[in-house]
């Protein structure tokens, strides 16, 4: 892991975790050492996993999809072989509504070559709500519904009281970087090359 902690960011974090912020839910916790397990990053709001060797591969991601209640998504085999840019989101969170017209950038950008958004909506019971956001602002790329964080246990221990999150996956769908706050497209931008320019390492 790199980028080290500064005082503002752990404070920003703790905050964020004791108020919840946009909160939602508890923290997932799923068995399997061979998977990702988030780390508290002692108060750091972007983290790298490097080298690429030592990542971890989340675990099966799935759930309903957000506008088509009758189809299921699948991270693993909807995405194969493709960088995903997994965002945690909901249509309540103003920070959420804020960063959407960036990740619609990188969708429209990075799709092309191999790598997509994919939404997880948290906290949203009401379904059409988010259908609603996503239909009003042209958002493009994919969502899992999960308003009771079914879904998000895939991201073991990972803290669903901070959101938005959002956490790129490598082709291998192993867990590359992680920001805990909200999201502009160029801060994005150049780490997602990067990881689209890895060598897919063998198995």
């Amino acid at each position: 892991m790199r980028h080290p902690k500064t005082a503002l960011g752990a404070l920003l974090l703790a905050v964020a975790l004791a108020t919840g912020g946009c909160a939602t839910g508890t923290d997932a916790v799923v068995t399997g050492p061979e998977t990702f397990e988030f780390v508290s990053p002692d108060g750091q709001l972007e983290i790298h996993y490097d080298p690429p060797s030592e990542r971890k591969p989340v675990a099966t991601l799935t759930g309903p999809d957000l506008l088509d209640p009758d189809r299921t998504l699948n991270v693993q085999e909807d995405f194969e072989g493709q960088v995903v840019i997994l965002n945690l989101w909901g249509q309540w969170c103003g920070p959420c509504r804020a960063e959407s017209d960036d990740l619609q950038r990188l969708q429209e950008e990075f799709e092309p070559q191999g790598a997509t958004v994919f939404g997880i909506n948290l906290r949203d019971p009401n379904r059409q709500k988010p259908v609603d956001f996503v239909e009003d602002n042209g958002i493009t790329f994919p969502s899992i519904w999960d308003p009771s964080n079914a879904a998000v246990a895939a991201l073991r221990g990972f803290p669903t009281s901070v959101v938005p999150a959002t956490i790129i996956l490598d082709k291998q769908h192993r867990v590359a970087a992680v920001y805990l706050a909200e999201i502009t497209d160029d801060k994005l931008r150049d780490t997602v090359s990067a990881i689209l320019a890895e060598e897919v390492e063998p198995v």
